[in-house]
């Protein structure tokens, strides 16, 4: 009697099917360039609801806001972007602002599994603006030289490189024989190119570029000179000065012992007296 109510159990459940609505998409991370189309692809697996009701989320910096409720776009989305083969979102024009974690969320009230959702991680990539470049016009040898190079409207974040006379200049002197007499450090990170020594080889033209995924963006190149500091002449202009200075103190010292401010003094004060005595008369 058992055995056959395990089989009558067995046959029952096998006949039955426990649906559920479920989600799957090709791509959760896309990637995209700013000013260009993206689908955000969202693909219902499995439902047996005829007419599920579909919505878009976007939820960037912590804030969540629609973008597809009650079937219609919302926001900004209505002029440039759709829905397409029903779940999917299509965004056109994308720019950086778009840049957020998109879900998608399903709801079918006859599935015994009511509501799937899935994240779609979108990037929207910036190329980098033309960076401010900062090369200093004339260095004195041996003195040390700061180069920057910057910008902020690339993402992903740009990496800089620096050329001299359009040569590439390598992170790592060592590895190139050309520039191991050159004394520097540059980041590609931050774009900084520091001289800690200058020598007249470093003399040139400098330029930088900006690269991320999206792009690369170039500043105009800009004239460093290394010049020798001319020690002979400072010492002879010093020498010069000092000079002009001990021949001035000796005048005055002269000019004192000859009397010639003692009688300015005395012929400055011979008008008074002649005065007073004219008035006494």
């Amino acid at each position: 009697m058992s055995c056959a109510i395990s089989y009558y159990l067995l046959f029952v459940f096998a006949g039955c099917r426990v649906s559920a609505v479920e989600l799957t998409s090709s791509n959760t991370k896309p990637v995209v360039q700013e000013f260009q189309s993206v689908e955000l692809s969202c693909i219902i697996k499995s439902t047996v609801t005829p007419d599920p009701r579909i919505e878009w989320k976007k939820i960037r910096d912590g804030e969540t806001s629609y973008v597809f409720f009650d079937n219609k776009m919302q926001g900004d989305f209505a002029t440039r972007a759709e829905i397409l083969s029903r779940t999917s979102l299509v965004i056109k024009n994308t720019t950086r602002m778009d840049t957020a974690t998109y879900r998608c969320e399903v709801a079918a009230p006859l599935d015994t599994k009511t509501i799937d959702e899935i994240n779609i991680q979108l990037t929207v990539q910036v190329k980098p603006m033309t960076p401010r470049c900062t090369v200093p016009k004339a260095v004195p040898v041996g003195k040390t030289a700061s180069l920057h190079c910057h910008e902020n409207e690339g993402y992903p974040k740009s990496t800089y490189s620096w050329y001299r006379n359009s040569e590439p200049l390598s992170p790592d002197t060592k590895s190139n024989a050309r520039l191991q007499n050159s004394s520097y450090t540059l980041n590609p990170t931050t774009g900084t190119l520091v001289f800690h020594a200058v020598h007249k080889g470093d003399t040139g033209r400098y330029s930088c570029i900006a690269t991320n995924d999206a792009g690369f963006a170039k500043c105009e190149e800009q004239e460093m000179e290394v010049y020798d500091l001319n020690i002979g002449g400072i010492i002879g202009g010093v020498l010069v000065v000092l000079a002009v200075l001990v021949l001035i103190t000796l005048g005055i010292c002269c000019a004192y012992r000859r009397g010639y401010f003692a009688n300015s003094k005395e012929s400055g004060e011979s008008p008074g007296k002649n005065q007073l005595i004219s008035l006494q008369r």
